[in-house]
């Protein structure tokens, strides 16, 4: 029984966040269909069943997309037929899912009632659900990043008892990478942590270096078969996917400056640098095309910061204010294609708001938790891993998606700063007359 009350609350937690998600893909999502990136990983996945070749054309192999979402749909399509809403009810359970580690990790930080509290936000946060909506990677990537950070936060309280979470710790990271290529990033950034660690006395050296270890080589190893059939599609070292060239083109040109709505963001680079992009076939580019057309938008990416050095503080600064915006405006949101539905105005008036709440409260927990910078040194790695990614690439509130679980939690902090009674606590100060 007592067992059943200790887990109560996250099964709570989770169905209060299932059926959001339901409501929201029956209600704002229900005539949704994939188009743009959600089509490409629908194809790819349905084209691993139907030609056994990871493909977006018939029998044209690609090294453009990370693979473990078009094979996760590929694995639903077997079980529940091609259709893209079993697919999206799966990311409405993996949704869920964060909102259980969002409570857990508030619970273990604070107490119970907190993360609780931090729990019903994130099940009802419009910034996590709406992406449990469509067929983009987000929801998968945010499940897997911040059961990460929560795995290294209960590797840090209990290091003499890790050694199987450190399993965890490398199989997450592995998953992440082939989830987006940039979750390789994260890697380093676990290894950086661990030393970290180490050096204040955390952790010991020799606990340390053995998970590090055990997490890099697990990660290698689920990331490496793909590497290799990588190579032998395009004879090419790519670790899990090309595609930094796109997304670099598409940031950096004219018309990213000059463009309404666009300032700061991404314009296909069909549009936005044609001249560049004329040489490559649209649909029949091979896998060595792809890897010569990537070089070859990289590069003149590249020529044209070169050539616009003075403009680049000012397309640097939009970047980091689009990433602030608080709702996330993107073409294939459903929220945006049915825009006219009385339930997608309502969630459109939440993104709008509620973000902002959170963003407040965040800042104000980032701010009264500093003292316990040693529990949460890996949340403010990933924060500025994100940050710097937008700096890079482009300025998108879709790109603050890794970070929405965290900045709740964060806003979970202020929350417990300013109503409870412990040590740190805004009554604590008053009652010690700090």
């Amino acid at each position: 029984m007592k067992r059943v009350r200790e887990w109560l609350p996250a099964a709570c937690i989770f169905c209060l966040a299932l059926l959001v998600r339901v409501v929201y893909n029956d209600t704002v999502a229900a005539h949704y269909y994939p188009l743009h990136d959600s089509l490409f990983y629908q194809t790819i996945g349905l084209n691993l069943l139907r030609e056994h070749c990871f493909c977006l054309q018939s029998h044209i192999s690609t090294v453009y997309r990370a693979p473990l979402w078009p094979f996760i749909i590929a694995g639903i399509s077997v079980i529940f037929g091609p259709s893209d809403y079993f697919a999206r009810i799966f990311l409405s359970i993996i949704g869920s899912g964060t909102c259980v580690l969002v409570y857990l990790f508030a619970r273990d930080l604070f107490n119970r009632r907190i993360g609780i509290v931090a729990g019903i936000i994130a099940a009802i946060y419009p910034e996590l659900y709406i992406y449990d909506g469509w067929l983009y990677t987000e929801s998968l990537y945010i499940f897997l990043l911040f059961a990460l950070c929560y795995t290294l936060y209960r590797i840090q309280r209990a290091p003499q008892q890790a050694k199987g979470l450190w399993i965890v710790a490398g199989i997450l990271p592995g998953l992440l990478s082939l989830t987006r290529p940039n979750g390789l990033a994260v890697i380093g950034l676990v290894i950086t942590w661990a030393l970290i660690m180490v050096w204040i006395k955390v952790v010991s050296w020799r606990l340390a270096a053995r998970g590090v270890v055990i997490m890099t080589v697990i990660a290698l190893v689920l990331i490496a078969p793909w590497t290799v059939r990588n190579y032998l599609d395009s004879h090419a070292f790519i670790p899990v996917a090309t595609g930094d060239g796109t997304v670099l083109l598409g940031a950096y040109n004219n018309a990213v400056l000059t463009t309404p709505g666009y300032l700061g963001s991404w314009i296909n680079p069909l549009k936005s640098a044609p001249e560049v992009t004329k040489p490559f076939p649209l649909y029949t580019c091979t896998p060595t095309c792809e890897v010569a057309r990537e070089a070859t938008y990289k590069k003149a990416a590249l020529q044209w910061i070169e050539s616009h050095t003075s403009v680049l503080p000012h397309l640097l600064a939009l970047h980091f204010l689009n990433m602030w915006q608080p709702a996330t405006i993107e073409a294939d949101l459903p929220v945006e294609r049915f825009s006219n539905q009385r339930s997608s105005q309502i969630v459109l008036a939440m993104m709008k708001t509620v973000p902002i709440a959170v963003f407040i409260l965040a800042a104000l927990g980032l701010a009264v938790t500093f003292w316990r910078w040693r529990e949460l040194l890996f949340l403010y790695f990933i924060i500025l891993l994100t940050i710097g990614e937008s700096l890079i690439y482009y300025g998108s509130a879709r790109f603050r998606a890794p970070i929405e679980p965290i900045l709740i939690l964060l806003a979970s902090a202020g929350i417990w700063w300013l109503v409870s009674q412990e040590r740190g606590t805004l009554r604590w100060m008053i009652k010690k007359g700090l």
